[in-house]
């Protein structure tokens, strides 16, 4: 079971972060001391990105991009049966496909849909480099079922890391739970025990943000920092 990091007095609140930036800043104060030198930040475009910079720019770590796509319910793009991950591995959601009545071979077909989107944008953001013997901290800015951090998370593993921790601003608890077991450390600033959970309700201001945007802020603070 892994460590987790979290302020506790922030607990089922709303609003805690201004921006994502902002919540770059305070994840970078509880990372300081708990991470190497020579770890490396990966980003979860398109919302990680401004996170994952932060994280780097006041750890001076460099920063790199994993890219990993949740598998949409065609009925319902906000919600997701599971995900694809940078190598093209597919992590399924099977407790919610046997509640949605989804057999699992309509959920590989639209699975080969978004490895398409995986691999464009794997070309977009540029592959993960080199993280054999390193340490890990994967960003984004925040989990809902957590399956598309998961997804990262084992296609990482794969690649020999040191260790990996997942820095998020905020989470469900049971998202959490299911992350410890997988790997070193979760490091969750806002855990909220609810059963329906919002990202956006962590902050103050939320907007979507763009792949172009997200390429251009990753293309600067790697510019910056380096891309490991």
């Amino acid at each position: 079971m892994g460590e987790l990091v979290e302020v506790a007095e922030w607990r089922n609140r709303y609003r805690i972060f201004r921006s994502r930036e902002h919540a770059g800043e305070l994840l970078a104060e509880r990372l300081r001391g708990l991470v190497r030198g020579g770890a490396i930040v990966l980003a979860i475009p398109a919302g990680g990105v401004p996170v994952a910079c932060r994280v780097a720019e006041l750890l001076r770590l460099p920063l790199g991009a994993v890219v990993v796509r949740k598998i949409p319910v065609p009925w319902d793009p906000e919600a997701g049966i599971g995900a694809v991950a940078l190598d093209g591995d597919v992590l399924l959601n099977t407790h919610l496909l046997e509640r949605l009545g989804m057999d699992a071979g309509r959920a590989m077909e639209l699975a080969e849909e978004v490895r398409n989107e995986v691999e464009r944008r794997q070309r977009l953001f540029g592959r993960v480099p080199e993280i054999s013997g390193r340490e890990v901290v994967v960003v984004d800015d925040g989990l809902a079922t957590g399956y598309t951090m998961l997804a990262a998370v084992r296609s990482l593993r794969r690649r020999g890391p040191s260790g990996v921790t997942v820095a998020v601003p905020t989470s469900p608890l049971r998202t959490v739970e299911m992350l410890l077991s997988r790997v070193e450390r979760v490091v969750c600033l806002n855990i909220r025990d609810e059963r329906s959970f919002a990202v956006a309700d962590a902050y103050e201001h939320w907007r979507d943000i763009s792949e172009e945007e997200a390429l251009k802020l990753l293309q600067r603070c790697r510019k910056k920092r380096g891309g490991g």
